[in-house]
């Protein structure tokens, strides 16, 4: 393809740039499913030399005239081929058995010379219609990857063909399941053969369209456009600009782990049905993981991508490595199913106080039993591509919004602004991890750290999130039917701890003062980290380096608040007293006072004992007002004094409402309040006396005290 002069604009391009900013955005409009398509007829030969028809062969054309250049990952270890020679019977059936494929594959492979190249077609006619798609089946005898891995495994290529026009109008390579997007490209060149880049061990297709076939683009760059024309998810700040599709994480500079499969307990390759498969016929060591929970902290030396082997049509004139054979699928579907025992490997779903594996390996199904074999549009997964091409041909129906569930994967360390152990950030990570719904047994990769799952059914979910070497993340949330995405974590952020660091948090509402039904966490330095519906006992890794307050809210929207601040060994700390109220509050501001109050001290080496809180009187504000603080010792002690008085002011205010006594609790919160205004006064005379730490954990505990304060008053439940 010859690229267009710089600056230049056609009307592919104009497409594309509304395809990617107009009609329905992932989100959608209402409705519950995709107008329904039109009828299609397969007009492949089963001897694979015309139709079914009596007019002149033109689907044997285009199919040779589409038919896709392959580019490999060098660590790959199984290309496309043929499943014929494998066949077995099997109570009158014709089966694919995984140990015969995967054994028989590497028994015939000889370095850089993969059996039996092939690539098989099908292709699809929809009825009193010029659109045509051509499907391009790509067999390999085993699947290793981070999320899954099993026996066979199917990956499809489809472009749709205007028959009238002779241009193609949207190509669709498939990215693992229908849970994650497929990688799609509105109107691509009509001479442009398409490129496809297979991901190592998987075989997730992505699209190779622009001038840089070897190496995928989501987004443009240099005057080059993308490799995908999806959308991005409206209404999501973080990803407004990022088209939605898997691509290829570890051409995107992504660190990614794969896992090794097992069967029985062993590794697969010490099977005794597989003697011609030993380690090496796997992925490469250096880019496996044995458990993801093994590891201390995510690896962060994994190889980046680097492209190997180029398959190629035989019979057209290329510098490719490997020439493949185009065979037609109907050659193939006297073939019932492709078989295999389930496979295992490890992955954490933390459930109460413990962690559970959810095992949920299985084999691919026959192509010709699946819905996209009869119907290509099925494996749209685009809403944009979906809306184009229903508005140029009746037989594509209209899309529906379909139900997203979405969320950034975020790094927790420590904050460079805070004290030792007492705060944490969250920055990109560049390592991906694995989403799974606890109700669906089908676990999805993220992509650029972006875990997109979509059609999930609406109603109650428990997503977890893990990555290798981190604890895992989970939470429960509620899929609407329609409208806008549900988005995981907090604004779309779920923040994942390394297991060196993680200490797991454990509230158990059953023990609270009433029906409690949400539960957040927030460091000082990091914000929330955490914040989902209470549904029973829950359990949330955080980083052993923060201090945290730990909110809830009950069923009538009470309020309340406890300090946690994990030791650096502890493994796992219980949140107590879950309670809702101006008690609870109360009490928080004693702790998060206290814990100030302690950590200036230690850190300017003031004597807490000259501080005499035993004449505080009930307005609290009393006991620290007055006197003149000069000096940087006096500066500090005055500080340390105010906060003293708001912990004497609100522990206080804690036992009368815990009394009853409602007046008098709303009387020392008031005095906590103008307390609290005496502490700010006093840090900014104090300020050039502190470590710049401690001023950073003195400001932000402050301003969340400050706030406490306020909702404490405010509370109706004593």
């Amino acid at each position: 393809m010859t690229p267009e002069p710089a600056g230049s604009i056609d009307r592919r391009t104009l497409l594309r740039t509304v395809a990617g900013v107009g009609g329905a955005a992932l989100a959608g409009c209402p409705g519950t499913a995709p107008e329904p398509d039109g009828p299609t007829v397969q007009v492949t030969d089963g001897d694979g030399t015309g139709t079914q028809t009596d007019e002149p062969d033109p689907y044997l054309d285009l199919v040779r005239t589409y038919a896709p250049t392959l580019y490999f990952d060098t660590d790959e270890r199984w290309f496309p081929t043929d499943p014929r020679p494998y066949t077995s019977e099997r109570d009158g059936e014709t089966v694919v058995d995984g140990f015969d494929a995967l054994d028989g594959y590497h028994r015939d492979y000889e370095a850089d010379d993969p059996p039996a190249p092939t690539v098989f077609y099908n292709v699809v006619a929809y009825e009193e219609s010029p659109l045509v798609a051509v499907q391009y089946w790509f067999y390999s005898a085993f699947d290793q990857f981070t999320t899954n891995f099993h026996w066979h495994d199917w990956e499809v290529l489809h472009v749709l063909v205007d028959t009238e026009s002779g241009e193609p109008q949207l190509h669709v390579a498939s990215s693992h399941s229908r849970r994650v997007p497929n990688n799609e490209f509105l109107d691509p060149e009509p001479e442009q053969v398409p490129r496809v880049l297979s991901e190592l061990g998987s075989h997730s297709s992505a699209l190779s369209v622009n001038d840089v076939p070897d190496q995928f683009q989501r987004l443009p760059t240099d005057g080059s456009f993308a490799d995908i024309t999806n959308s991005a998810l409206e209404g999501i700040e973080d990803v407004a600009s990022v088209p939605i599709a898997y691509g290829l994480p570890r051409d995107e500079g992504s660190r990614l782990p794969y896992v090794i499969p097992e069967l029985d307990g062993e590794p697969l390759y010490e099977h005794d049905r597989l003697p011609n498969v030993d380690r090496s016929a796997l992925v490469p060591s250096e880019l496996t993981v044995r458990s993801f929970a093994d590891l201390s902290e995510p690896p962060s030396e994994l190889p980046r991508r680097e492209n190997g082997l180029v398959f190629d049509y035989s019979e057209r004139a290329s510098s490719a490595d490997i020439d493949y054979d185009l065979v037609s699928t109907t050659e193939l579907e006297h073939i019932t199913d492709f078989t295999g025992p389930q496979l295992s490997f490890e992955f954490s779903v933390p459930q109460a106080a413990e962690d559970a594996i959810a095992g949920h390996i299985t084999t691919t199904g026959a192509p010709w039993n699946q819905p996209r074999y009869e119907n290509p549009a099925a494996d749209i997964t685009e809403p944009n591509h979906r809306q184009a091409l229903s508005e140029r041909y009746d037989a594509i129906g209209a899309p529906a919004p379909g139900t997203v569930v979405f969320g950034t994967v975020a790094e927790t360390v420590t904050s460079p602004d805070a004290p030792e152990g007492s705060g944490v950030t969250t920055e990109s990570t560049s390592y991906e991890a694995v989403a799974l719904l606890e109700s669906d047994p089908e676990a999805v990769p993220t992509f650029a750290g972006t875990a997109v799952l979509r059609d999930v059914p609406p109603g109650e979910h428990r997503l977890t999130v893990n990555a290798a070497g981190t604890a895992p993340h989970s939470e429960p949330l509620t899929v609407s039917e329609g409208g806008e995405p549900t988005v995981a974590g907090v604004d779309g952020e779920i923040p994942l701890v390394a297991n060196a660091d993680a200490t797991k948090v454990t509230v158990d509402p059953s023990q609270a003062d009433s029906e409690l039904t949400e539960l957040a966490i927030a460091d000082d330095f990091g914000g929330r980290l955490y914040d989902a519906p209470l549904t029973g006992p829950d359990a949330v890794y955080v980083h052993s380096g923060g201090a945290y307050t730990t909110e809830v809210r009950d069923a009538d929207g009470a309020v309340g608040a406890a300090r946690v601040n994990p030791a650096a060994d502890a493994t796992a700390v219980a949140v107590e007293q879950l309670t809702t109220g101006k008690a609870s509050l109360a009490r928080f501001l004693a702790a998060i006072a206290e814990e100030t109050q302690t950590d200036i001290v230690a850190a300017t080496d003031i004597e807490s004992g000259d501080i005499d809180t035993g004449d505080v009187v009930d307005a609290v504000g009393d006991a620290v007002s007055g006197g003149d603080v000069t000096g940087q010792a006096n500066a500090v002690r005055g500080l340390t004094q105010a906060l003293s008085a708001v912990a004497s002011g609100a522990q206080k205010a804690a036992n009368r409402a815990e009394s009853g006594n409602r007046s008098g609790a709303d009387k020392q919160l008031r005095g906590v309040a103008n307390a609290l205004e005496q502490v700010g006064e006093r840090l900014s005379i104090a300020r050039s006396a502190l470590p710049d730490a401690i001023v950073n954990a003195a400001d932000r505990r402050l301003e969340e005290a400050t706030r406490r304060a306020e909702q404490a008053q405010q509370q109706t439940k004593l």
